[in-house]
């Protein structure tokens, strides 16, 4: 494994390592300095040979033993290692230094021992722990919480087992480790005590000077120190000559210096203790690669000191909590004080957002600009906001990702509890790769993007303007139930363009009740319309408005009222807009948004509520459609990866192995059918034949009638090119299709697939690409000559639940085919699911598994059937782990060139 930056459960950041040769007076040191009552609760005897077990740890790492070391600044602070016992287990040991004990740091080795052991194809760990051992077994249920321990009353011991592939409630608690060490590390960065402003000048116009006056400016609540060695006061304060001269401890620095001095004034940081810096200094990762060397030794020496980075090349950070109030920024515009905490990787866009939103009255509660995610990204904040009160909802800028796979289940377990919206740049079909299989081809770049917004329930948007208005509904207001939309107001044609909008915003407009509509007509005698749309009428009065409303309110026919209202110089207007906020203060439990037309200066929210005011009607009913949405994405079941009978893993992964040995890419048939075997997934019985006499005798034992096709994995179409021949019923037609594909494929003796002729069914396509980073996305869609025509096909990313599998067929628009469409008899759609969970399942176990696609894959009433098999293999190294947590690598990810960071 590769070496990686970790946080403990207190925020420190600590490297795992493999273990070396060079280690061994460290860890003779670390076995010596714990005291006698660990070494015993490790081995079991209080004088245990510790040369021996050095050099145990110490041996060169290979596929039976691995080793690895947990460093702080250079000092050895715990090790774990395992020992292969059989092909599905290893045996694993853990010792943490006493005194960093209870942070976490025994979790973490061993979180990066089970996935070094995943790599490795063994299932589980295994240790025998001493009853008395808390410690340990604390350890053990963190990572294995719904695992049983065994005691062994006759060795006096417990057996604890931890699966090296976590359940979902062992990801679980990964999500929530991963929040605790987050939010104690970003403390520094979001909620300091004292803030320093290194770079700060003398003059206004400059960044540290104006940095320093939005600090000043918006009183921050603790001691602001300006650092410049060629002043002794900037605007008032007295000046030190560096950070290591400040008379207090420094929470935050905010760096604005030239790109050559960023690393020192970083190294000053270090040795004075800071928690956290803010670099705005822009010239490095972006500019090349000296650059980005230049950063990522800026990054490494931050994590040798336990110190996070934000930026470089950024805007600042905002903090408005009143017992903080932090605008360590340059941005012109800052908002009021709400609940929406926005994180942008572009400085441009951050101050678009900021501006948008203080114009807007959207309320922010913190606000963090990117730049170049050196050290801190979008994922850390993630897992701060998680547990932050002042925050209600997250708004994202994103132009990349760096661990998608972190991001999937941080985001997932955010927007459970908060609406997560997101702008993702880069949606442009510029970047579709062709592939040579259907299910590469479909998954165009943006196509994992989209999937892992939509699993992780990421409201996203396609504008800066649609995401704000989004999150105004969201941040303040309830959720709402269900899809039924009442539009009313005071001028008809407005209500029909906002009806009109529901639609493609998966709203209905129900028609309500005699009792509803008897009531609204009371209140408004001259109303043109109350069945919905309900149109008030022009001269519609305030009492009308709000009786209207609280009519609506009550009745329960409706889940989100869209209220607007047109001012013209004969109503009153100032009458009826306390009335509109009166009864919207009155429904606290349904979601309302207003549009106000006409209005010198309208409003940018109503009532206590904070119900948010658009300027037209469209615009609220698409928020209220997003916020729907959302509210049923969180109504939705999480699933659970189902159990799965006569899967195979170690055959399987013996198999890839041989074939990337051989040179991996396409596979023959022989091996394709093969490996799906060992994951239970079915496929129509299938010989290969080189020649016509070859192809006859397989057709004579497999049993008439047959297919015969071109076995080359690269012709994709095969029926295009006449290389497909079906439901030939003797010798002679098996001779002649032969002859045929020869022509077709300009090779005098090709190579061919015989098959059984499979019963008819519904045709679909269903598969597997790889990505680097996203990782695996299976597909299911409309199969056979379909599959590129109709587009027809759902996403998902890994790991595949019941739920996902059952949701990705239904999501498609040819699914009435498999439910009894004009009187055929519906398909086993539970074979269907089941085949997508395999195909997930083998797809999370083997990511070398680099594209596999299944077309057609025959539906009828007795199940399922792969028909046509294509399958490349490919290495897959230096990924992102989808389980583990670690910081992004100290590497450049500085934002492309075309866009403005």
């Amino acid at each position: 494994m590769s070496t990686v930056d970790v946080l403990t459960a207190r925020g420190a950041v600590v490297r795992i390592r493999p273990v070396t040769a060079a280690d061994t007076d460290q860890l003779l040191a670390l076995h010596e300095r714990v005291s006698e009552r660990s070494r015993y609760l490790r081995f079991f005897s209080g004088a245990p040979s510790l040369s021996g077990e050095v050099e145990r740890l110490v041996r060169t790492d290979d596929s039976t033993h691995l080793a690895l070391l947990a460093d702080d600044s250079g000092r050895a602070i715990g090790v774990a290692s395992y020992e292969v016992t059989d092909a599905d287990h290893a045996e694993f040991a853990v010792l943490v230094d006493d005194v960093r004990q209870g942070e976490g740091v025994g979790t973490l080795l061993l979180e990066q021992l089970a996935a070094e052991a995943r790599r490795h194809g063994i299932a589980e760990l295994v240790g025998e722990v001493l009853p008395n051992n808390a410690m340990m077994l604390r350890v053990s249920r963190d990572l294995a919480p719904g695992v049983d321990r065994a005691m062994d009353y006759e060795l006096g011991v417990t057996r604890v087992r931890v699966p090296t592939t976590p359940d979902a409630a062992a990801l679980a608690a990964v999500c929530a480790r991963d929040r605790t060490a987050a939010h104690h590390s970003l403390r520094p960065l979001l909620a300091p005590r004292s803030v320093a402003v290194i770079g700060a000048g003398r003059h206004p116009g400059g960044i540290g000077h104006e940095v320093l006056r939005a600090l000043l400016a918006d009183r921050f609540t603790g001691p602001v120190y300006p650092v410049n060695p060629h002043a002794e006061k900037i605007a008032g304060l007295v000046a030190y000559p560096s950070v290591t001269a400040v008379p207090g401890p420094v929470d935050l620095a905010v760096v604005a210096v030239p790109a050559d001095r960023a690393r020192d004034v970083v190294a000053e940081c270090a040795t004075a203790g800071v928690g956290a810096a803010v670099i705005l200094t822009s010239g490095l990762a972006e500019t090349g690669e000296a650059g980005a060397a230049a950063q990522a030794e800026m990054v490494r020496l931050a994590r040798a000191h336990g110190l996070r980075l934000v930026g470089p090349k950024c805007l600042g950070v905002v903090n408005t909590d009143p017992a903080v109030r932090l605008s360590a920024t340059f941005a012109p515009s800052l908002p009021p004080a709400g609940g929406l905490a926005i994180a942008s990787q572009s400085g441009a866009v951050g101050v678009a957002i900021l501006e948008s939103a203080a114009r807007t009255g959207a309320g922010v509660s913190s606000f963090v600009s990117l730049g170049n995610k050196a050290d801190v990204s979008g994922n850390d904040l993630l897992a701060y906001w998680y547990d932050d009160p002042a925050t209600k909802a997250v708004a994202l800028y994103l132009e990349s990702f760096g661990n998608p796979r972190r991001f999937a289940w941080t985001a997932r377990a955010l927007a459970r509890r908060k609406p997560v919206l997101a702008v993702k740049s880069g949606r442009s079909s510029g970047g579709r790769r062709a592939g040579a299989s259907h299910t590469a081809a479909a998954a165009a770049p943006d196509v994992a993007v989209e999937t892992l917004f939509a699993q992780a329930g990421v409201i996203r948007t396609d504008t800066l303007g649609e995401l704000l208005d989004a999150a105004r509904m969201l941040t303040d207001q309830p959720l709402p139930a269900g899809n039924r939309l009442a539009v009313i107001g005071n001028a008809g044609g407005l209500n029909i363009l906002a009806a009109d909008a529901a639609d493609a915003a998966g709203l209905a407009v129900p028609e309500l009740s005699a009792g509803v509509r008897d009531r609204i007509r009371a209140a408004a005698p001259s109303a043109a319309g109350v069945a919905n749309p309900v149109d008030l009428g022009a001269e519609a009065t305030p009492a009308a408005l709000a009786t209207s409303i609280a009519a609506l309110a009550a009745s329960g026919e409706v889940d989100a009222v869209v209220a607007s209202f047109v001012a013209t110089r004969s109503n009153d207007i100032a009458g009826a807009l306390a009335a509109l906020a009166a009864a919207i203060d009155d429904a606290p439990e349904l979601p309302v948004a207003v549009a106000v037309v006409g209005a010198a200066q309208p409003p940018t929210t109503l009532g206590s509520r904070r119900a948010p005011v658009f300027p037209l009607p469209e615009d609220a009913v698409r928020a209220l459609g997003r916020a729907a949405r959302y509210a049923a994405w969180r109504r939705e079941p999480l699933g659970r990866q189902p159990e799965l009978s006569q899967v195979d893993a170690h055959r399987a992964r013996s198999i890839v192995a041989t074939a990337l040995a051989a040179g991996g890419g396409w596979q023959g048939a022989e091996t394709a059918r093969d490996l799906l075997a060992c994951y239970g997934i079915p496929v129509v019985r299938t010989a290969v034949a080189r020649g016509a006499d070859a192809a006859v005798a397989v057709a004579d034992e497999t049993g008439y009638p047959v297919v015969v096709k071109a076995a080359d994995p690269d012709v994709v179409h095969k029926s295009d090119v006449g290389a497909v021949w079906l439901n030939l019923a003797d010798a002679a037609a098996v001779r002649a299709a032969y002859t045929a594909i020869g022509l077709a494929l300009r090779q005098e003796q090709p190579t061919v697939v015989v098959q059984a002729m499979a019963e008819a069914g519904a045709e679909l396509v269903a598969g597997v690409v790889h990505d680097r980073l996203f990782g695996s996305l299976v597909m299911v869609g409309l199969g056979g000559v379909h599959t590129d025509l109709l587009g027809d096909r759902a996403f998902r990313l890994l790991p595949v639940t019941d739920a996902d599998a059952a949701a990705m067929w239904r999501s498609l628009r040819g699914a009435p085919l498999l439910t009894g469409y004009r009187g055929v008899p519906p398909a086993d759609t539970g074979a269907l699911e089941d085949l997508l969970s395999r195909v997930g399942r083998l797809a999370e176990d083997l990511p070398e598994v680099a594209e596999l696609d299944l077309n057609p894959v025959l539906a009828s009433a007795r199940g399922v059937l792969a028909v046509d098999v294509k399958l490349r293999l490919a290495p897959a190294l230096d990924e992102p782990d989808t389980y583990v947590r670690a910081l992004s690598p100290a590497l450049s990810r500085g934002p492309s060139p075309d866009v403005d960071g």
